[in-house]
């Protein structure tokens, strides 16, 4: 194997994705439905582990591991993330609803099958690692909202919000390469922050920023049954007067998040992820527009340059594997970057295995 492989393993509600970074490559991926229950979960993140090793391995003419089929011992580091209530401390994984898991020794029944330790975190925080590591402030092409007044520029000082819209809405922030937790790890949960309204949310509250800015939102608000547009911007641009109104309320709330973020975290960069970020660019330019709105109104919030710092991640990036594959790392703000940002309207797609991302 190459120098400073790392492997990360995303366990998601549908899919398990697995990666190999080393020397700044994906290497190797591959992904499978998730298994389902504790044990099928296991199952599948460890059968694809050593799928990905024994690939890299044969493509690297038969080194590695016992039999030449590569092994996790040959890796740097080791990390997995999924959904729920994840304590990176005891390793255990708690209320993953979708993957019918109540409670699960992640670390200790990966580290007992894969053979070495394997560090654990809860999935969008894992994203937001690798969202950081995607967009790290010393990669070619940092434009000059990380330079400029309120940016750090140098190694490691910038601070990083991962806003992920999928079917609810999660945050989570990472600064100088750590991730922020708070209290119980609930730092950057905006998604269950009051802010008007009388949609209940599936936390208890009504009118949380969830049920303006998710994909439950859009579904709420743009029924999509019986319709066959699927894409609200596209149908919105035709005419279907309910998506132009669902879409507005969507990025209105989105661009409240990112105001959220900046002001109550102190992130200067906010990168969206999560399934309606393949939406892709009718999705960045109705949160820009909804941004510069509000900075007409305000010259303090004008000053922070909110739409310059918003980015929308390609929807094909692995960014929570690539996340976890950083997880055990103490020191990453010395690490090689994983890729550079080359133009403003996003950040720069990693490559297919093999290729070079940075």
């Amino acid at each position: 194997m190459t120098a400073e492989p790392r492997l990360g393993i995303d366990i998601g509600g549908t899919k398990t994705a697995v990666v190999l970074v080393a020397d700044g490559s994906v290497r190797a991926m591959c992904s499978a439905p998730s298994g389902r229950g504790a044990s099928g979960v296991v199952d599948v993140a460890v059968r694809l582990a050593r799928k990905v090793l024994a690939d890299e391995a044969r493509g690297a003419g038969g080194a590695g591991g016992a039999g030449g089929a590569g092994g996790a011992a040959d890796v740097v580091s080791v990390g997995a993330c999924m959904p729920g209530l994840v304590d990176p401390v005891s390793g255990v994984a708690r209320h993953a609803v979708n993957l019918e898991v109540e409670s699960l020794d992640l670390a200790g029944e990966l580290s007992v099958r894969l053979g070495v330790p394997v560090a654990v975190e809860n999935d969008v925080k894992a994203a937001a690692l690798g969202a950081w590591r995607l967009r790290a402030p010393w990669a070619e092409g940092s434009t000059a909202a990380d330079t400029g007044p309120g940016g750090h520029g140098g190694p490691g000082g910038l601070a990083l919000a991962y806003l992920n819209l999928g079917t609810g809405l999660a945050s989570a922030v990472v600064r100088d390469g750590v991730v922020v937790r708070g209290i119980d790890g609930a730092a950057g949960e905006i998604g269950h922050l009051p802010v008007g309204g009388d949609a209940p949310c599936t936390c208890g509250q009504v009118g949380c920023l969830e049920t303006v800015a998710s994909g439950s939102a859009l579904a709420r608000l743009w029924p999509v049954a019986g319709r066959r547009a699927t894409n609200p911007f596209a149908a919105a641009a035709a005419g279907d007067a309910l998506a132009a109104a669902a879409v507005d309320v969507l990025c209105t709330g989105v661009g409240l998040a990112v105001q959220l973020l900046a002001l109550a975290s102190g992130a200067e960069r906010v990168v969206v992820g999560g399934g309606l970020a393949g939406l892709g660019a009718p999705l960045l330019d109705g949160i820009r527009a909804d941004l510069e709105r509000r900075a007409r109104s305000s010259r303090m919030i004008d000053a922070l340059g909110l739409p310059e710092r918003v980015e929308l991640l390609p929807a094909d990036v692995p960014v929570a594997a690539l996340g976890a594959a950083w997880l055990s790392a103490p020191d990453l703000s010395g690490a090689p970057r994983l890729a550079s940002v080359g133009s403003p309207v996003g950040l720069a797609a990693v490559t297919v295995p093999g290729e070079r991302v940075g």
